[in-house]
């Protein structure tokens, strides 16, 4: 495995997609994926692409970087259709090569198929192995081809593309939000838990859009409709949307980092407010572990909605103790060891005038191996803070995902290894306070939805991958942190 370098040690997502069928301008609708990709850039950082569709014939452009580095008006310009799919990627360990930048293009004896996912798959290794058996090659590392193959083979013996996307839904685990696109259809797919996020909108001049957020509908103008629902098929062609729920009605198990972290603030899920319920966790926190303090500050993006939940609850100030530098692109990505301390100075800065002389409540949303966490900590007591209190949006991780997000594998999470106190004790921290487990419900504003936890408990919604070599090859194929980064 070659070693990854993260700005912070702190959580990172998969990827974010975005669809558009039945533009009446087949030149708006590269814009419109553009617009819409830029929106989710949150989502991922390392590549991105887009295949558009026009009368059966699908041209695409991806590569390595930022959407606005991927992306200019002559590449745009020569991608008209009247639908399309788009893809933004964060690619985990050993995957952050062109070949598995998104969307997937497929040829074959139906015609093409492209494909853009969300998610990981649990059962990568098997399933590859299978398809190889019989012939299959592939080109890339990425568990997205093994469900472009999967959709394909079923293609054949099946009437519709939209039959096909159901029966590989019946033999690929783990999570997925998909968007599929054949000649004359757009196919949205959603696991039967719904780790991850998929909702529709409408535009005015009717086409559909589906996207992994609702702040990517905003930058596009559309409506928003509804989710797709957990195990959901809908499919746009020309006489509307169509659903398929064969699979529907099993236990949700959305993924809790959605609100904690990963969404945009103005985003909404399964009808919770993503920035409602970052206040509401720091309003617990502020219940659960008290400070005196003189002002509570957040790290940038997540930490700050939470920040202002713990201040309106405890009446201390809101400040602002950060500038965060949004300008870094991939040049960035990977710089070399000796410069990691520099690298999180270059793209988080204190407001040292907010915060010398001041004790201070800090607002985070999680902790991971603790190495970055110590390092803004350090950074607020050189700016002159007298007091740092730590208070951290999420319970500790002591499990690792399988789902999409790369918490990596339990020896190298530190609240596995130590204790509340010897972790404060490392990341320089006056006091440290987690939000207690029992108050993931509650960060939902009030409703009753079914949520994955396995991170802090363990208890995973689909069993990960159990025999020694099928996790050797899921940490391959799918790219979940091995012990050789930071």
């Amino acid at each position: 495995m070659t070693e990854k370098y993260l700005p912070f040690d702190g959580l990172h997502e998969e990827c974010g997609v975005f669809g558009i069928y039945g533009s009446s301008n087949e030149h708006q609708t590269p814009y419109d994926i553009y617009y819409g990709l830029f929106a989710l850039q949150h989502r991922g950082q390392e590549s991105c692409g887009m295949a558009v569709n026009k009368d059966g014939i699908v041209s695409y452009h991806r590569d390595m970087g930022l959407v606005n580095e991927v992306f200019h008006n002559e590449d745009l310009d020569r991608l008209p259709g009247q639908m399309g799919i788009g893809h933004v990627r964060y690619s985990t360990t050993g995957s952050s090569i062109r070949d598995n930048s998104q969307p997937l293009v497929l040829r074959y004896v139906k015609g093409s198929l492209s494909i853009a996912h969300n998610g990981n798959l649990t059962n990568t290794a098997a399933l590859r192995r299978e398809l190889e058996r019989t012939g299959a090659i592939f080109q890339t590392t990425s568990d997205s081809e093994v469900i472009a193959y999967v959709i394909a083979r079923e293609r054949l013996s099946c009437s519709k593309v939209e039959e096909a996307v159901c029966k590989a839904m019946k033999k690929i685990e783990g999570a997925y939000s998909l968007l599929i696109m054949s000649p004359r259809k757009l196919i949205a797919a959603r696991d039967p838990h719904g780790f991850r996020p998929l909702c529709i909108g409408r535009k005015k001049d009717g086409s559909y859009v589906f996207a992994s957020e609702t702040c990517a509908l905003h930058a596009v103008d559309a409506e928003f409709i509804r989710d797709v629902k957990p195990g959901e098929v809908v499919v746009a062609n020309e006489n509307g949307l169509t659903s398929y729920d064969e699979l529907c009605g099993g236990k949700a198990a959305h993924c809790i980092f959605e609100w904690i972290y990963f969404a945009r603030p103005d985003s909404v899920i399964e009808g919770v407010g993503v920035h409602e319920s970052r206040i509401e966790a720091g309003r617990l926190l502020a219940r659960q572990h008290p400070a005196d303090a003189d002002i509570v500050i957040g790290v940038p993006e997540s930490g700050i909605d939470a920040a202002l939940g713990f201040a309106y609850e405890s009446g201390i100030p809101y400040s602002k103790g950060f500038v965060k530098n949004n300008y870094i692109g991939r040049t960035f990505i990977k710089p070399k060891q000796d410069q990691r301390e520099s690298a999180v100075r270059i793209k988080l800065h204190t407001l040292d005038s907010n915060v010398k002389g001041k004790r201070v409540v800090m607002l985070d949303d999680s902790i991971v191996r603790g190495t970055t966490c110590a390092r803004i900590v350090h950074m607020l007591k050189d700016a002159g803070a007298k007091e740092v209190h730590v208070r951290i949006s999420s319970p500790p991780f002591i499990w690792p995902c399988y789902f999409g997000t790369d918490i990596p594998s339990r020896e190298n999470l530190s609240a596995v290894n130590y204790t509340i106190d010897e972790i404060r004790q490392q990341v320089g921290a006056d006091s440290l306070g987690y939000l207690e487990l029992d108050s993931l419900k509650q960060i939902l504003c009030g409703k009753n939805i079914g949520f994955c936890d396995a991170c802090f408990t363990g208890n995973y919604p689909v069993a990960p991958p159990q025999e020694k070599s099928d996790l050797e090859d899921f940490i391959k194929f799918s790219g979940v942190p091995t012990s050789n980064e930071e």
